[in-house]
């Protein structure tokens, strides 16, 4: 376990400085497109889907929301603040801001090199590293990655928070949530993408709507509280703070590898969604996944660390195990933190209520993570897989669902972090790699809109290579009620005018 401890650290420790620099760079690249055209973001959400196929831009939002609001929301803030102290909320939220440029970038990429498998949109990581950097080996390396990661190993992280939310709360034992939970997932599992998509769309709004209205009960019952609160958030931030003295470098590193683990920007997780929307323009869509950072942690993830510093219910250890705070006493770092936040607010609703959130943020995760496999096994046959691989890939998933269930969170948390800080190390140097074709996207993008066009997309006109998908000719597009129009050679077309080809 030790030795897993110093990988896991000696890969996020530098990669905490690693990930603000490259969403700032990316936020520098795009003029800060994740601020600016909030308003166009806005409106893209609703917008239908540009085609028959494929899914809209609202479902492929809350498809990606579904796999970043898991337990990072609620146990990760948790093990963040018990590591990094208060502080380290503030570098989650500065994270955020600056990796929803980076979601940005991975997300547009996403959509120019994606390609239609049987009908349906798909794209992600492995995808834009074979077809627009055209490094094949690392592509496939990738997507062995991805699969195994998200099929194999990332689920029993899910799991176990749920089984233990529920085991805190209700004294339920872990193998009967085990039982529960995946008996649920293969129902889901079974059914395909559409039922998956359905799911996602469906439980998304509840659970987060629900526990931000929590949240925001406990900031009113204790307003009193909130300048004091984030008076305490910046101070112990930059190591102002008397009591968080020294721990600064650890509130940037743990803030930001709980921000990461949570919304996972730059980490290429929200790019299989991306790739499956029907859109007009990759930077449409790339607005959108913008847009699911900011729900994830500035939203999300900022409501559970200040329920959890407001009523003090937290603890906060140094590295070699130093108590600095102790206001709990024998409650392990993770999801007992929120529960114990809320119960002092509502006694007798905390704990119940916190597992019922949990249970839903990571069991709408483990649905996701599905899709994103699946996607990468898709890219590693070059079809859609028989029977035998997708059973392979399905009795996986849900092994280590009901292992991770009954294993210890140390565990599950530590190798979690190994896989994911591996694929962030990856994807980040690829889209630094791939960052002039963002920077086409984006110019073009803006270009459009100034001329007062809704924008869309020909590849060729810019140079970019490798984005079959928008060269495909033949199909037809509605570009306004009752009025199609063919597509000569593109995937271009404005709403009144003619095709572009």
């Amino acid at each position: 376990m030790e030795l897993l401890i110093s990988i896991s650290d000696n890969l996020w420790n530098p990669m905490a400085y690693f990930a603000l620099a490259v969403g700032l760079f990316f936020t520098v690249l795009t003029r800060g497109a994740q601020f600016r055209l909030i308003g166009e973001t806005m409106k893209q959400i609703f917008k239908p889907k540009a085609e028959a196929d494929g899914i809209s831009p609202l479902q492929a939002l809350l498809l990606t929301i579904s796999s970043r609001v898991g337990v990072g929301n609620i146990a990760g803030v948790g093990t963040a603040i018990a590591a990094g102290g208060p502080g380290a909320l503030l570098w989650m939220v500065v994270c955020a801001l600056l990796g929803s440029a980076s979601s940005f970038a991975e997300s547009s990429l996403a959509q120019v090199f994606k390609r239609r498998v049987n009908g349906e949109h798909r794209g992600g990581m492995p995808f834009y590293v074979k077809y627009g950097l055209r490094i094949k080996w690392l592509a496939a390396v990738l997507a062995i990655l991805t699969m195994v990661g998200y099929g194999f190993l990332f689920p029993g992280v899910q799991s176990n928070n749920i089984a233990g939310s529920l085991e805190h709360a209700f004294g339920l034992p872990v193998w009967v949530s085990a039982i529960i939970v995946t008996g649920m997932l293969g129902f889901v599992i079974l059914g395909g993408t559409r039922r998956i998509v359905h799911a996602a769309q469906f439980m998304v709004p509840i659970m987060a709507v629900g526990y931000i209205l929590v949240a925001l009960v406990i900031v009113v019952i204790n307003y009193a509280e909130i300048l004091p609160t984030l008076g305490l958030i910046i101070s112990s931030a930059f190591g102002a703070n008397e009591v968080f003295a020294g721990m600064a470098g650890y509130a940037v590193a743990w803030g930001v590898r709980r921000a990461v683990f949570s919304n996972v920007a730059g980490v290429g997780e929200g790019t299989y969604g991306s790739a499956a929307a029907s859109v007009s323009h990759p930077a449409k869509q790339g607005l959108v996944q913008s847009l699911s950072i900011f729900i994830d942690t500035v939203v999300v993830c900022f409501a559970t660390g200040i329920m959890i510093v407001m009523t003090g219910s937290y603890n906060v250890f140094r590295e070699n195990g130093d108590v600095v705070v102790n206001n709990l006493d024998g409650i392990e770092a993770g999801s007992a933190y929120t529960q114990e936040a809320v119960n002092s607010v509502l006694p007798g609703f905390g704990p119940g209520f916190v597992a019922v959130a949990l249970f839903f943020f990571a069991f709408t995760t483990l649905v996701a993570f599905y899709y994103i496999a699946h996607t990468n096994l898709v890219f590693l046959m070059g079809r859609e897989p028989g029977f035998v691989a997708n059973l392979v890939l399905k009795v996986g998933m849900l092994g280590i669902t009901f292992f991770g269930s009954v294993q210890s969170a140390a565990a599950m948390w530590t190798t979690g972090d190994i896989g994911y800080a591996t694929l962030g190390w990856i994807n980040m140097i690829c889209i630094l790699l791939l960052s002039p074709v963002v920077y086409k996207v984006i110019r073009d993008y803006d270009r459009q809109r100034k001329a007062g066009l809704d924008p869309v997309f020909v590849p060729s006109e810019l140079g970019i290579t490798g984005a079959e998908f928008w060269e495909q000719a033949g199909d037809t597009v509605e570009t306004g009620p009752g009025n199609t129009v063919s597509k000569p050679g593109t995937y271009r077309w404005v709403a009144g005018e003619r095709p572009r080809g």
